[in-house]
């Protein structure tokens, strides 16, 4: 994915402002900065859920596999299907641990109780939680830990077969235990996934991520690899961002 010449606007709010940087395949890029400063807006925009926000308005290109994103013969409902959201609070439907895995490819088609079994298993695995409930996949997703439920979250994304995982502080819910966990998935996910996700903890960007983009009042300052950012930064607000002299 690529996003060039990116602004979003919310009524008259200026949201975010010429924002163009690549989302590489298989990588994991971590967006950065302090509160209010346009990242979750950022991702929002990659797959399309400020259209659900009233008064919203895009302008620039944000391209996957070459094709805006924006065009007006793009199926949406498709479009985040390749391009697939895991929230900050973990949003189990109210349904057992099995059917909230196996939504996902129902909606799309997929009926048969033999595929829908290997889709589920082999999400949850992928999602590394399936030894924990294995034998309870009747049970309600509500029922999971705040950890585990979020790792659902994960597989019920993953079950779709996304091309691309956004992830907004999919951990500033949990403690340090799950948010371990969540981080260790995070670097398997990009075998299969390319990865975005958005994070206020800037030891984890620096511990999961291939590269970083630190925004500031709806603009990206910078964006490279990871280690540059937090070892070697070319801008001051960066440094100083990084540094904890500020945000």
């Amino acid at each position: 994915m690529e996003s060039k010449n990116l602004n979003l606007y919310y009524d008259d709010f200026h949201a975010l402002i010429d924002v163009s940087i690549p989302i590489y395949e298989k990588k994991i890029t971590a967006l950065i900065g302090p509160s209010g400063c346009g990242k979750s807006s950022y991702i929002r925009c990659l797959n399309r859920m400020n259209d659900l926000v009233p008064n919203a308005k895009v302008e620039g290109v944000v391209t996957l596999d070459g094709k805006n994103i924006y065009d007006k013969d793009v199926d949406v409902v498709d479009l985040r299907k390749r391009v697939g959201m895991v929230f900050q609070k973990p949003n189990p439907f109210p349904m057992s641990v099995y059917d909230n895995v196996a939504f996902g490819p129902r909606i799309h088609g997929i009926k048969d109780k033999k595929t829908l079994d290997e889709i589920v298993e082999d999400s949850l695995k992928k999602a590394a939680l399936w030894d924990e409930v294995k034998d309870d996949l009747d049970k309600s997703g509500f029922d999971l830990s705040g950890g585990q439920q979020q790792r659902l979250c994960i597989a019920r994304t993953i079950a779709v077969k996304p091309d691309v995982i956004l992830m907004d502080e999919p951990t500033s819910a949990l403690d340090p235990l799950s948010t371990q966990k969540i981080e260790d998935l995070m670097i398997e996910l990009k075998k299969d996934f390319t990865v975005v996700v958005v994070t206020h903890n800037m030891q984890q960007a620096s511990r999961v991520s291939d590269y970083t983009a630190f925004f500031l009042m709806g603009k990206v300052i910078e964006f490279d690899k990871t280690e540059k950012i937090f070892l070697a930064p070319s801008k001051k607000e960066t440094e100083d961002y990084v540094s904890g002299r500020f945000g």
